[in-house]
């Protein structure tokens, strides 16, 4: 499948599912392709035809963006290794859930969580422990009792009823020993966040300067990024701006975008430009020179110049 074709299935899901989803962009390299929110969710979403692809840098990416907006991000792909993803199946790429389409409209639109996550060897369930205690203390059966039908030692049973996962196949032979459901659902939308994720500043000659210190002077933090259409994040008390840097030529391309991406979030949007001199708006964007701003005295003037978004 292509990409364009991955992203346009993404997006409907999205949409039948209640969401608002930002448009769809073509710079690259990008960590990220779609942000997409309804009421107080937020997810940031990467599509890829493999889910191996997803370096470190763009899961890191994911992981700041995310998590500075207050969101899930997630990885929607076709592939791991040599085979295809599992519908129902939840993988992991360096902390940040991926899934296939199917399994993406199955949660958001039919409700109906995965049970089932990937790790080294195959694929495996968590199993409620309390309820698989109650079950095998109501039909009087011991540790070892229950463990020589599913061919499994005492100790491992202990461990089931403890929380430790299980293959799928061992889970099911559980649920018909009982004739009940033991298996614990996956919530994509419980995420915790890696903090350790944010990298220090990398100094890259090739790039135009980024006007860290002074911001940083008037009481404002900075976030720089590695692939997003937006070069940092900009963040002042409780408010996020998403930010670019760079010429008029190359800045004006992206402001709309990046107005776009700022809206879908519910967040602020500014383009600092480092050959202009004043400041104006270009839909929800602010275009700003660099030197103009210096001559702010606190993050709250640049906040009143961009204004309600």
């Amino acid at each position: 499948m292509t990409q364009d074709r991955s992203l346009q299935l993404v997006t409907s899901v999205m949409i039948t599912a209640g969401f608002e989803v930002s448009e769809r962009f073509s710079l690259r390299p990008r960590s990220f392709d779609l942000i997409a929110r309804k009421n107080g969710t937020m997810l940031v979403i990467k599509v890829v035809s493999h889910i191996d692809s997803v370096s470190d840098d763009v899961a890191s990416d994911l992981e700041i963006i995310a998590r500075h907006l207050r969101g899930i991000p997630l990885i929607v792909g076709e592939r791991a290794r040599d085979a295809e993803l599992e519908r129902g199946a939840v993988y992991l790429r360096y902390g940040i859930y991926a899934v296939n389409v199917a399994t993406l409209y199955d949660y958001f639109v039919e409700k109906i969580p995965p049970l089932v996550y990937a790790s080294p060897g195959g694929l495996y369930v968590s199993i409620n422990g309390e309820v698989l205690h109650e079950m095998r203390e109501r039909r009087g059966m011991s540790l070892g009792d229950l463990g020589h039908l599913l061919g499994v030692s005492r100790r491992t049973i202990s461990k089931y009823e403890s929380g430790m996962g299980t293959t799928l196949d061992v889970a099911i032979r559980i649920e018909e020993v009982f004739n009940a459901g033991v298996v614990e659902s996956i919530d994509i939308l419980m995420h915790e966040p890696q903090k350790d994720k944010e990298q220090p500043e990398r100094k890259d000659p090739s790039k135009p300067p980024i006007p860290i210190g002074f911001l940083e002077e008037i009481g404002m933090k900075l976030h720089t990024l590695r692939g997003a259409p937006f070069q940092a994040l900009v963040t002042f008390d409780e408010h996020t701006i998403f930010t670019g840097y760079g010429t008029a030529q190359k800045v004006i391309k992206r402001a709309a975008l990046i107005g776009n991406l700022s809206k879908i979030a519910k967040k602020h949007a500014m383009c600092v430009i480092i050959d202009y001199y004043k400041e104006k708006k270009i839909g929800r964007t602010l275009l700003i020179g660099e030197e103009r701003l210096h001559h702010l005295r606190d993050g709250s003037e640049l906040i009143d110049l961009i204004g309600d978004s």
